[in-house]
């Protein structure tokens, strides 16, 4: 969690409070004063902890690159992704997300400009919500769907969720939209930057496996 080092003083050694948070609410940046609260730390991402929420990382091969939370009927999708540090990618993830799910709308969200409508899964029409957020050399994509997509109440439930979690970049080099890796809690992470998968978040059906 952020603090401030300690400062030794002449005749005490001083204990610095961590330093208030300059918004109100995240997704926090690993390296700005954010909220000290009880989080799982899966590496790339720290998400609060909900016992009413079922959290899932999705993985392509032995790689995670993803989490999925399950709540009221509904799924949440969790993807960092590396960004540029000059830019953000959401206006370019939405055309491509636009170009492949024609029937989707934008909207105004809690994050800004968000797409929302139906798309197909496994041939079955679900309603879902695409919301993206652009952080200091990364990206969030979330995607709500089911129920939660249009009941405000799991939404709400869901937006405060995302709205708490934390994403550590790190400052190794990474390719553009590569996803920042991730581990299951108290894991150490092996993988190198040569080793890590390429991921389309627009494609489903990543394995999914539980945290124990």
């Amino acid at each position: 969690m952020f603090r401030r080092r300690r400062r030794e003083q002449p005749e005490q050694v001083a204990e610095q409070e961590p330093a208030a948070p300059m918004r109100e609410s995240g997704p926090w940046d690993a390296d700005e004063p954010h909220p000290d609260t009880d989080r799982i730390d899966l590496g790339g991402l720290r998400l609060p902890h909900n016992p009413d929420f079922d959290v899932r990382l999705a993985s392509v091969g032995d790689q995670h690159v993803g989490v999925v939370v399950l709540y009221q009927e509904s799924t949440l999708q969790l993807q960092a992704l590396a960004a540029p540090r000059s830019s953000g990618l959401w206006d370019e993830v939405k055309t491509k997300i636009s170009a492949q799910a024609k029937n989707l709308e934008t909207r105004e969200g809690p994050f800004g400009s968000e797409l929302s409508g139906e798309i197909k899964v496994e041939g079955t029409a679900r309603p879902a919500r695409y919301l993206g957020i652009d952080g200091p050399r990364w990206f969030l994509l979330a995607v709500i769907s089911g129920k939660g997509a249009d009941d405000e109440a799991v939404s709400g439930a869901f937006v405060d969720f995302i709205k708490d979690v934390v994403v550590v970049r790190g400052d190794e080099p990474m390719a553009r939209e590569e996803p920042i890796p991730l581990r299951r809690p108290n894991e150490q992470a092996s993988e190198t930057a040569g080793e890590r998968p390429g991921l389309n978040p627009f494609r489903r059906g990543p394995e999914i496996s539980e945290i124990r």
